[in-house]
């Protein structure tokens, strides 16, 4: 049977999911994919709307597709994995770890740390992205096949953005602009907080120093919630620090699985 969730898998061992945020898909984490799979099987997936997931009605609120991955790893047979997640992807992972469903959690920059100020924030630059990559529309391979351009369309989610690859930046915009599930996601992001520390599991706090999205000092308000996780600081890292750090980043998960 088919999978009700698109996603890639590979390698072998003990598994490793990953979620992605707001307006991405799984390939946010392909810089990280074959140093993971050497050691472990890693699952990347496309939550419902967004990459190649079709959207199912729901309400893209963070307990409602922690639901949802529950359900896909039902599915397919996995039980309490290592979980990674980034921003809307790193609530999700922390509400799967309070419920007992993943054996560690590794959260790259998480949503559920915001202030209200900083959550309409959040909303407003990813609703900017979306409508930015919207309006260029065509000329969108053009400008990232430039330095600058890649560095002023892409400053807000990478800490070295004229170093990413042309292509994967026009992928990622256009499945920005493309994904159905958006709207209803931007507009439940700020409503979810973590409230309890998820207990019997080991947990990962990372936030790259020039996070553009959520700021660091979110970190600070993580560090009180969850006192007994392990807090990282990434410097030099943007909101989505795959590609600025791929080895830090891939070091952390493995420790944690």
């Amino acid at each position: 049977m088919e999978a009700s969730v698109n996603h890639h898998r590979r390698g072998s061992g003990s598994p490793i999911v990953l979620i992605h945020g707001i307006g991405s898909r799984w390939q946010v984490w392909s810089p990280l994919l074959d140093r993971l799979a050497e050691q472990h099987e890693v699952i990347a997936l496309d939550l419902p709307g967004f990459g190649d997931t079709p959207p199912d009605g729901g309400s893209g609120s963070v307990p409602y597709l922690a639901d949802r991955v529950a359900a896909f790893l039902r599915e397919i047979g996995v039980q309490r994995p290592a979980v990674g997640g980034s921003s809307l992807g790193g609530g999700i992972a922390l509400e799967l770890g309070r419920r007992g469903l993943a054996r560690s959690v590794v959260a790259f920059s998480p949503v559920g740390f915001f202030t209200r100020a900083e959550a309409t924030w959040c909303r407003a630059v990813v609703t900017a992205a979306r409508a930015g990559g919207t309006a260029l529309g065509p000329a969108l391979p053009a400008l990232m096949r430039t330095r600058p351009g890649r560095t002023a369309l892409c400053g807000l989610f990478y800490g070295k953005p004229a170093e990413l690859s042309p292509d994967d930046c026009v992928a990622d915009a256009r499945a920005l602009i493309a994904a159905p599930g958006f709207a209803k996601a931007r507009r439940r992001l700020g409503r979810w907080r973590l409230t309890e520390e998820p207990t019997g599991l080991p947990v990962t706090i990372a936030w790259g120093d020039r996070d553009l999205v959520l700021p660091i000092r979110q970190a600070q308000r993580a560090r009180q919630v969850l006192p007994h996780a392990r807090h990282v600081r990434l410097n030099g890292c943007g909101h989505l620090p795959f590609a600025d750090d791929p080895r830090t980043c891939a070091r952390l998960l493995l420790e944690a699985s």
